[in-house]
């Protein structure tokens, strides 16, 4: 078992993703901020993006060497990423690590937090895995890799009741850094001055996705379901570039659909969601993020035509949208794969918006699901807390 000693402490983590690279650049600063308290220092090693490297990572390789989706991509990556898999092993046990976290990007975090745990390496896992959308038995093979688990979502404990591992509801970090006003009209007015938008326009957000591979099979149904709400009305679209390198791919689609008033910048989705009405949006983090702020919102997803096969053998959960996971029902409206047609996709935001601007009661169902998300001190202190705890009393759950 390793030992905290009097040097640094050496902490390693892995992210995979930019959502998973926000959650551990938000875990890391308030790891640093506890070992201030307490004239510790602390030393992080493993691989991050951007977040995680402001916060004091030395990252082994870019972050966008990690990037795979669905079933295929994986596979066609596998040989750089179980090389990388072995470096960052060897690394650990060299370097005597006093914990290793692993932050989402679950194949491969899993796979590494087995090999250290046997190691004796302390190993956390920071996002649950959907375990109650696919084999109920993955819940027993992350008791075997992890002796922490920090869960986002209160419904998570109960499926690893029973077994060798602890499990900390933390909360989400996005919930927690979300104005509870950020849905207010204030606040819309606010984003739309600085977008350059009319404030009494109609606002429609387009959120196709972070990777090149979604943005590639979300974009286009979501234009085309854009110029069919434009005919409904005039309509304002705004489209957030989330990575730099999406933006060659993006100036394709507006090329294509110059017809539309499309806005357009470089930055994280959260500007366009204060400032729509409502928006379509690839399942995932940005769903999470309408509901915080509460928009009508249309999800959607679509994967190779291979990859869905195969997903629709394996998937459990009804749902793929959170804020639906959540609540148990359908709050919002989910369209998949052939059912995301462009005149699905308007239709079903259209009468989305129109349910809102009648007095239906959306708005407070989400404010609600985002009450659930928010945990104590929140979710990066929390999960530094819950972190620290393991390392300084060598807790293996």
């Amino acid at each position: 078992m390793s030992v905290t000693g009097p040097g640094p402490l050496r902490i390693a983590i892995v992210a995979g993703e930019t959502s998973g690279d926000q959650l551990g650049g938000g875990l890391m600063r308030c790891l640093m901020e506890i070992a201030s308290g307490s004239n510790r220092q602390i030393e992080f090693v493993g691989v991050g993006g951007v977040e995680m490297i402001l916060a004091g990572l030395q990252s082994l390789v870019p972050l966008t060497e990690l990037a795979v989706n669905g079933f295929v991509e994986p596979i066609r990556k596998l040989p750089f990423l179980l090389g990388l898999l072995r470096r960052v092993e060897k690394l650990c046990v060299e370097t005597h690590v006093d914990v290793f976290i692993g932050v989402d990007f679950n194949v491969f975090n899993l796979l590494l937090e087995s090999r250290l745990k046997r190691r004796d390496i302390r190993t956390v896992h920071y996002v649950s895995p959907s375990v109650y959308a696919w084999r109920r038995g993955r819940a027993k093979k992350i008791s075997r890799s992890a002796d922490l688990l920090l869960a986002l979502y209160p419904f998570e404990a109960v499926y690893y009741q029973g077994m060798p591992i602890r499990v900390v509801h933390v909360g989400h970090p996005l919930a927690g850094s979300i104005p509870e006003d950020a849905g207010s009209d204030a606040a819309r007015r606010e984003a739309r001055h600085q977008l350059g938008i009319d404030g009494s326009a109609r606002v429609v957000a387009l959120l196709p996705g972070s990777r090149r591979s979604e943005v590639r099979l979300m974009a286009e149904p979501f234009f085309r379901a854009a110029r069919l709400i434009a005919a409904d009305a005039s309509t304002v679209f705004v489209v957030p570039c989330v990575r730099p390198e999406l933006g060659e791919l993006f100036e394709a689609f507006y090329a294509e659909f110059n017809d539309l008033r499309i806005v357009r910048y470089e930055g994280n989705a959260r500007l366009a969601l204060i400032a729509c009405d409502g928006a379509l949006v690839k399942s995932g983090t940005g769903t999470l993020e309408a509901t915080c702020i509460g928009r009508p919102m249309v999800v959607s997803y679509r994967l190779g035509a291979w990859s869905y096969k195969l997903a629709k053998l394996l998937i459990r959960s009804p749902f793929v949208a959170l804020p639906n996971i959540l609540a148990g029902h359908a709050v919002v409206p989910e369209l998949l794969q052939d059912d995301a047609s462009p005149e699905n996709l308007a239709r079903a935001l259209l009468d989305e918006m129109r349910r809102v601007k009648e007095g239906g009661d959306l708005l407070a169902q989400l404010r609600t699901l985002r009450n659930a998300l928010v945990v104590g001190v929140g979710a990066n202190m929390e999960s530094a807390r819950a972190v620290m705890d393991l390392v300084d009393r060598g807790q293996t759950a």
